[in-house]
């Protein structure tokens, strides 16, 4: 099969791999119908983390079942499946607890799984999933989705179920301000979750008009395109006075940390799901004198997806609209390189 390989900064190549089997009982083999490039492949693409020895990159993606082991009880061969970005068992006290992230057996995509066995990356033409049963979520009464449909239930992989973990972390809900920092996928998922839970009003932070646009049609209400102080400063006069309620931020650097907290009012919350790369460390003086309160980290979107799911389903919500590119899986170093240079919000992967 074909498979996009990250061999250090800056270089993408799709390759030739094993085709994935069954490898264990719990194991399920998923043919990929769609895949994507995340905002946080392009840490190690960019070389702001070590991008290792070669090996399969993506975690993001949805497809049909083609084989189950003897201990899968809750799929079927044909069944259209989402694969959350982390892989968990859904039986240890973690993922009973909804922190699927931090599954005591986690494996990882591109990786190996815990017995070390290999495990595909999602920018594949198919993957080996283990855990299946804790990990896949079957889509009822669809196999054959229009693209329309199969970019939303391709975001519930990540970034809707992120954007979903940064509005609930700071306390997004009916009567409260937010203000999002960040205007990728995440950061807009953030702006449609937020609108979502009844937010009052939305400020979305972006300079960029065709990202602007989009937040707006996802509910902002607003657009700052300061940084900093400045954007601070912005938010206080739209709400007459005072800095916002609740803040999502959705990048992972020093910056955009510094900007979240400045942009809180004090007794505010800061929803934090940005990938931390550059020095995002808080400081904690600043949130003992605000009050602020921080809540976030790794989204575990296996627990969202059923909720998330009814709603794209139903038609309430259309986070595919952040997919902005469709490009063959053989362009996937062209894929990245249109994220990188911000020529594109988020790239889906046809096999």
């Amino acid at each position: 099969m074909r498979a996009a390989i990250i061999h250090g900064p800056g270089d993408i190549r799709v390759e030739e791999r094993p085709d994935p089997e069954i490898l264990a009982p719990t194991d399920a083999v998923v043919r990929v119908t769609a895949s994507c490039v995340c905002g946080s492949d392009l840490w190690p693409y960019r070389g702001a983390r070590e991008p290792g020895d070669p090996h399969p990159i993506g975690h993001e993606f949805i497809g049909i079942v083609e084989a189950i082991g003897d201990q899968v009880g809750t799929l079927s061969v044909g069944d259209l499946v989402i694969a959350p970005w982390a892989i968990s068992c859904g039986q240890c006290p973690a993922c009973r607890d909804g922190v699927q992230t931090s599954c005591e057996h986690r494996a990882s995509w591109g990786g190996s799984d815990e017995h070390g066995l290999p495990v595909d990356g999602g920018q594949s033409e198919a993957v080996r999933v283990p855990l299946a049963d804790g990990t896949l979520v079957a889509v009822p009464g669809v196999s054959q989705p229009d693209d329309a449909l199969a970019k939303s239930l391709l975001t519930l992989s990540d970034v809707m179920g992120t954007g979903h973990h940064a509005a609930l972390s700071a306390k997004a809900g009916p009567g409260r301000t937010v203000v999002v920092v960040g205007d990728g996928a995440v950061g807009l998922c953030g702006v449609l979750a937020a609108k979502r839970l009844g937010a009052e009003r939305i400020i979305a932070m972006s300079r960029h008009e065709d990202r602007a646009a989009l937040a707006r049609e996802f509910g902002a209400t607003d657009i700052v395109a300061e940084r900093g102080k400045a954007a601070a400063d912005q938010v206080k006069a739209l709400l007459g006075g005072v800095l916002a309620d609740s803040v999502l931020e959705c990048v992972g650097t020093a910056e955009s940390m510094d900007q979240a907290l400045r942009c809180t009012r004090p007794g505010g919350a800061v929803g934090f799901v940005g990938v931390p790369v550059g020095g995002a460390e808080l400081p904690v003086w600043t949130l003992f004198r605000k009050n602020i309160s921080v809540a976030g980290g790794s989204a575990p979107t296996r627990e969202y997806l059923p909720e998330l799911l009814e709603d794209v389903l139903a038609g309430r919500i259309n986070p595919g609209r952040v997919f902005d590119a469709v490009m063959p899986l053989e362009d996937a170093a062209k894929a990245y390189s249109a994220m990188d240079e911000r020529r594109a919000i988020k790239v889906l992967l046809r096999p």
